[in-house]
């Protein structure tokens, strides 16, 4: 039993049920025992998109290079990433960028990263400023914010409609004491619950915290973010909470603290939110179209062209990127700016 299953009882049975949300947040951000403060499975736990090919990395450099000539070519301004794990995507970035007239120098490095094992890894690689969070982020230049399968990782509210009424999904004990799913015997107000047909419905709060504090921020500086996960951009996520230990999907009340928690993005409604703030808002597209709007494919022959003895490799890699069966289409792209930018290179 985790030290977190352990206090997560405990807490249950002093206080009664605890929503999905509280159990996620408490799982991966918990300082002591959470999941990124302790054990962070970058690569044993989860393989992402930049740990797979440099191409994406390279990719999202020359992005946010197009973007910042785009702002006018600042002499100085925050290239800022959400979650960079073991620095990957911004290694390759910066490789692959080295050859854009100023855009080094004018760039202030910064990284929001939970896990105080990957800030140590992190700051042997790479001379960044660290911050705490969104809120955290200065003003007082044009920025620019990168994050890759960050908002999968926002806590998420499960809800179940039996009959005409809706009840939040809890997390409680049964009469043996291991943690279960159950429901909230109050009805929630019809309000609370989004009109649809749907009988389960996921709801991230984190959402429309993110789109608020974007709004603040573009509003004393010239800004944009580009956010890439999974997620659906036709009906709202079901029920998508899943749990990964070394690689395979475990039931995500087994190990809480020792594995990931994940759950599927409603692009759909981030960009609602996004608009309702009177944001500018691009995509979402899939990461395919993305990917080879900024010439995923021409990277990839270029390099196999200067290492024909990887070829087979470096095509198969780029090719779970982007291809519908793998990557392609199951992760969705979208950049959200300040309104009076122009359109995002590649939507």
């Amino acid at each position: 039993m985790t030290d977190l299953k352990t206090r997560l009882k405990a807490m249950i049975r002093a206080s009664g049920p605890i929503s999905v949300a509280t159990y996620m947040d408490l799982c991966l951000h918990d300082r002591k025992h959470g999941y990124y403060a302790t054990r962070p499975g970058l690569g044993e736990d989860f393989i992402t998109a930049p740990e797979t090919s440099q191409v994406f990395g390279e990719l999202i450099g020359l992005w946010a290079a197009r973007e910042w000539q785009q702002m006018g070519a600042p002499e100085a301004f925050y290239l800022i990433e959400i979650g960079p794990g073991r620095g990957m995507l911004m290694a390759d970035a910066l490789r692959a960028t080295t050859r854009v007239p100023g855009f080094h120098d004018a760039a202030d490095l910064c990284f929001i990263e939970p896990s105080p094992v990957l800030q140590a890894k992190l700051k042997t690689r790479f001379d960044a400023e660290f911050l705490s969070d969104l809120d955290s982020i200065p003003t007082d230049q044009p920025i620019l914010i990168i994050a890759n399968e960050w908002l999968d990782c926002l806590p998420v509210q499960q809800f179940v409609r039996v009959g005409d009424a809706w009840h939040e999904r809890v997390i409680g004990l049964d009469s043996d004491g291991r943690l279960v799913f159950g429901l909230k015997t109050e009805v929630l107000p019809p309000e609370t619950i989004i009109a649809s047909t749907q009988t389960t419905l996921e709801l991230q709060p984190g959402l429309k915290t993110l789109c608020e504090t974007l709004q603040l921020l573009f509003r004393d500086a010239p800004g944009r973010a580009l956010f890439i996960d999974y997620g659906t951009t036709e009906l709202a996520p079901e029920d998508t909470l899943r749990s990964y230990l070394k690689g395979q999907q475990i039931d995500p009340l087994a190990e809480p603290g020792g594995s990931d928690l994940t759950c599927d993005v409603d692009f759909v409604r981030l960009r609602k939110l996004a608009k309702a703030q009177g944001l500018k808002v691009d995509g979402p597209v899939s990461q395919s179209q993305f990917l080879l709007s900024l010439g995923a494919e021409a990277r990839l022959n270029q390099l196999a062209k200067q290492h024909p003895d990887r070829a087979d490799d470096l095509y198969a890699r780029v090719k779970i990127l982007v291809d519908p069966a793998e990557m392609g289409t199951r992760f969705q792209a979208i950049a959200i700016s300040r309104s009076e930018l122009p359109s995002a290179a590649a939507f």
